[in-house]
This record gives C-alpha cells, structure tokens and sequence, in this order.
C-alpha cells in the first residue's frame, strides 16, 4: 500500500542517485585530464550547483515566456477562480496563480520555485475540449503536484541529465576535431582527442542514466497526483474521461512536442504513440468486428497494452505513464470508493 511517503523517499532517492550518478562522472573527468584532484572536484561540483541554482532561479520564467502565459486578472474568468480557489482550500493549499496558454491543444501544467509562487496554467484547448467535471478533476491533479512539491524536484534534477548531455556534445565534437588534426600535434597533444573522446561517450552515458532515473519520478508524480485528484473531487471517473479527451487532442495536433514536457499533464509525443498504437490493432481488440472499440473492448485493450513487453521497455523513457495504465489506476479506485471504504488514509494505496 503507497504512501505520500514512498513518493517522497522516490524524490529523495533520485536526487541522491542523480548527484552520486554525477559526481562519480565528474571525478572521472577529473581523472582523464589530470588536474589536481581537489581543486578540479571543487571547479566541477561549483559549477555544477551553480547551474542547478541558476535552473531553479531561471527556469520559471523560461517557462512562462516560452508557453506565451496570460495570467488571469481577478474577475476575468469567474469560474475558473472559483472552481481552483475551492479546491484549493480543500487541499489546505495557497490559491496559486493562475494563467491561461492560447494554445489550441488540450493541456495543463503547473510549475514554480516554492508552494506559494506556484502556477496553475491550463490550456485553452483544455478549456474548449473537456467539461466542468473533466476540467474540475485536471486542477485537483495539478492541484495534486503543487501539495507534493514534485514539480520543484524535477526543476532542479532536470539541470543534470543537460549538464551531461551538453558536456557530451561538446567532448565528443572537440574530440572529433583533436583526432582529425593530429598529425600536426605532439603526441600528448594527439592523445587528448582520445580523452575527449571517451569523456564525451562517458558523459552520455551519464546523460542516459540521470535521464532514466529523472523520468522514473516523472511518470511516477503523475500517478500520485491522478489519485490525490480522485480523492479531493470525489469522482475519478471525470479525470478517466478528461485523460481520454486530452490524449486523443493531443495525438491528433499537427504541433511537434516541445517545450518542458514532463510538466505538462500529458505528453504530446506519448499520446501520438498510443493512439496509433491502439488504432493499429483495432482488428485484434474489436472482437464483434463492427468496426468500434466499445468500453469492453477498450478494457480489454488497455489490460493488454498495459502487460506488453515492448510497451513497458518504451515507456522508461517516457516523461508520463501510458494513460491506459492512469485510466486503470483510476478505476481501481473508484472501484473501492463505491464500496464506501475509500478515505484519505489510503488514497494513494493503488499507486
């Protein structure tokens, strides 16, 4: 049975494991360039805390300029603020801010630097695709990140995976160019195109390993915050229908994915992924053969694709879990609560 605990030792871990992942990668790098050992460590792990600071002090105005944010003024969508206002006080939260993106895809997202400064931005394609309940059910989800703070750990280990991808890039291209002109160096001068080298490969390695422990936390916050969702509107099925709506939106938009993926409830590039996946087998879930997946089949389909063995090795590079796997996930749950015994003690028992 999960607790808000697990998800809280998992933010812990990641970052102990991202840090310990980088800084055995740093000592290497010290390693191959011989510097002193002290010195190079404190130039490095420096360097690196400096930029880890400089993405959490950065990054949410990076995000608010790159999404096109409209911040609400008091009045201009009474619904909206009620509805975030209401359930924020039943999360015993701080009314965060709230923004509008003139984007015609179905999405939300909220990022921040701390609880207070936090910022709930839906989509407008959200506001025009899902219901009141649908709508209501995505903010208590966002809702849902903003009381486990996941959205700030992610700001800060995401800078990780980038340092070593960029020290990668730039290892492996210096490399590439010191090995090409080696015949007019010295020796030692030749030799440093093979240490740049096996840096750059070292360091994508460690790009590799940040990212697959950064994206772990990712799809696993997700899960957290569908049922603390479920739990505070008291109706999973409007988040079921919501992710529905929002995965089918997002899979037919003609927009390539960009932007910080992971915050957003569901990730354009997943849900291409899974649409076409499912639209490719239709023949093999559509057992009455009249050409549509009713609910049975669509059960059916989601148990399947959730067991698959291609389909769990692809998404430990995904930034959110299959939303046949949060549709699951909410059914369980709202499969307890009709028995009455659901209650805040356990609502994350099914995570």
């Amino acid at each position: 049975m999960a607790r808000l605990s697990e998800l809280k030792f998992a933010m812990g871990l990641s970052i102990f494991l991202s840090t310990f992942i980088f800084a055995v990668f740093v000592f290497g790098i010290v390693y191959f360039l011989e510097l002193d050992l002290f010195a190079g460590l404190l130039v490095a792990l420096g360097g690196s805390a400096l930029f880890i600071l400089f993405q959490y002090l950065i990054g949410p105005v990076i995000v608010a300029a790159t999404t096109r944010l409209h911040y609400l003024k008091p009045g201009e969508n009474p619904w909206l603020e009620s509805t975030v206002k209401e359930l924020a006080n039943k999360s015993g939260l701080p009314m965060p801010k709230l923004a509008t993106v003139p984007d015609r895809t179905p999405n939300a997202f909220t990022f921040g630097r701390t609880t207070g400064s936090a910022t709930l931005a839906v989509h407008e394609g959200l506001l025009r695709s899902l219901n009141k309940a649908e709508i209501e059910a995505v903010i208590a989800h966002e809702l849902g990140h903003i009381k486990h703070k996941d959205y700030i750990v992610m700001t800060i280990l995401s800078a990780l995976p980038l340092i070593a991808y960029l020290i990668a890039q730039f290892a492996l291209r210096a490399g590439m160019i010191s090995s090409m002109t080696r015949g007019r160096r010295s020796d030692r001068e030749g030799n440093a195109g093979a240490i740049l080298i096996i840096i750059g490969v070292i360091s994508f390695i460690v790009y590799i390993l940040t990212f697959l422990v950064v994206m772990r936390l990712s799809r696993l916050r997700e899960h957290y915050a569908d049922a603390f969702s479920a739990y505070l509107t008291g109706s999973p099925r409007g988040l079921q229908s919501g992710l529905a709506k929002i995965t089918y939106g997002l899979s037919i938009s003609p927009k390539p994915p960009e932007g910080a993926r992971a915050f957003y409830i569901g990730d354009p590039a997943t849900a291409k992924q899974e649409i076409q996946r499912v639209m490719s087998k239709t023949h093999e879930y559509d057992l009455d053969k009249d050409g549509v997946l009713d609910e049975h089949e669509l059960n059916r389909a989601m148990e399947r694709e959730a067991s698959d063995t291609w389909v769990q090795m692809n998404s430990l590079f995904a930034t959110h879990p299959p939303t046949f796997k949060r549709i699951l996930l909410l059914r369980e749950i709202e499969q307890e609560m009709e028995t009455g015994k659901y209650s805040s003690d356990h609502m994350y028992a099914h995570v």
